[in-house]
Formats: C-alpha cells, structure tokens, sequence
C-alpha cells in the first residue's frame, strides 16, 4: 500500500511540474497576447535590451493609461525596456518598493538615442514585415544575410567577391513547389485505386546578391520564383 501511495505521489509531482513548465515561446506569446491594445512588445527585437535612465522622480503604472500608480522609480534609476505605446514605455527595474515591471511616461526616462521612440516603430513595423515573408518562403530587398537564411535556407551555392566599395556576396537558389501526380494501382481486393502524391518540382532559380550583410539584388536566372508580385522591399535593418 505505502508503494503504490507513494507511486501516486511520484506522479502527482510531475504532473503538477508538466502544469507550472511553459515553453519559452509559449510564454513570449502569452506575454504579447496580453499586452493592451495600441502597444506592442519590444523585448527581443534587439540583440541586446535596452537600457534607460530615469530623469525624474517616475510613477509607475499597472496600464499605459496612466491610472492607478504602483509606485515610483527615483531618479537616476536604470530600467530595461520592455513594451511601449506612443506616449509609455512599459519597463523592469527596481522601484522604490522592490522590483517591478510597469508602464512609466517616455518623457520621464533618458535615452542615448533622442530618437528611440519613432526608431522602435520603424523597427516593429519592419519586423512584422520581415517576418511574414519568412513565413511565406520570400525574399526581399533590404532583408538580412540571416533573415535570407531563415527564409529560404540554405543556399544552392554561393559565391563572392571584394572590391574597393566593399564585399558582395551571392547566394543562388533553386524554388520548388509540391506538385500533385496521379497515380494508379491495385488494392488487396485486385480493384483499381488511385492515389494522389506529391512531387517535388523545382519551378525556377534565384539569385540573391547581398552587399554589406543587406540584399542589395534580386535576379529570377530562371522561371518565375518571385510570381506576379515581382521584387518585394522592406526597410534597411535598424541598428541599436
């Protein structure tokens, strides 16, 4: 008896450690589902987090409204941005009262860029961009060398040269498509079945130059690969 109590116990644990575990990617997702509307997470979208000082005495906020404050950052305080909306930033540090995470006015906190703000929205607007083309397999003017990669793959061959103005490198790809064929056989009964599959087909070659890490050319060497939207462009990366 005390075996199998112990046994139930042993499988309650780990039921109720599969319940606490949240994938990272599942936590990033719940994270920006419940961000409120007209705001839009930051966090991640630079290689490294951004740093702010606050100026002044800032109240903290459980909302970008801007009601209800939780407590205040003195100044001087460093915080790390989180979130933002077009008149708060929603940041992490350690407040009056411990740490915390809370929405505070964009005027109450220095940045070294006077330009963070609309730089941010630049780079979200771009993001999202980028990131619907890597799920539909395109390119586009002004992607990365990694976001290529993360799009396409890896290439079919490769290629570069240096110059004066620089290094150019060309990435050259074959486009597939999985094409339905037909085929017929027989069941165990001795009848006719058909069976539908698919090939693989490749329907056309690209060739994407990339100059100074941003595709600076897009040339179909054969087929139709880029379809009847023809050459895409996103704005060149924003560095921070």
């Amino acid at each position: 008896m005390k075996a199998f109590c112990s046994l139930l116990l042993a499988l309650f644990a780990v039921q109720a450690a599969q319940a606490q575990f949240v994938p990272s990617s599942s936590r990033n997702k719940s994270a920006l589902q419940s961000l409120e509307p007209g705001t839009f997470s930051v966090e991640g979208m630079t290689p490294k987090p951004i740093v702010l000082k606050v100026q002044l005495e800032a109240p903290m906020y459980p909302t970008s409204k801007f009601q209800g404050a939780l407590g205040s950052f003195a100044p001087g305080t460093l915080v790390t941005l989180l979130a933002m909306s077009d008149t708060a930033y929603r940041v992490r540090g350690r407040a009056r009262h411990g740490d915390v995470a809370g929405w505070i006015r964009q005027a109450d906190v220095l940045s070294a860029d006077p330009n963070l703000a609309a730089n941010l929205k630049k780079l979200y607007e771009r993001t999202q961009q980028v990131e619907e083309l890597i799920q539909n397999r395109q390119v586009a003017l002004g992607m990365t060398t990694q976001e290529v990669q993360a799009s396409l793959g890896k290439p079919s061959r490769t290629s570069a040269k240096v110059n004066a103005q620089g290094k150019e490198e060309k990435f050259e790809y074959s486009i597939y498509e999985r094409v339905p064929q037909t085929t017929t056989g027989v069941d165990s009964f001795g009848q006719l079945v058909q069976t539908v599959i698919y090939v693989k087909v490749e329907v056309g070659t690209l060739s994407v130059s990339i100059k100074d890490g941003v595709v600076s050319e897009i040339e179909e060497t054969k087929g139709n690969p880029l379809g009847s939207g023809g050459v895409k462009i996103v704005p060149p990366p924003l560095f921070f």
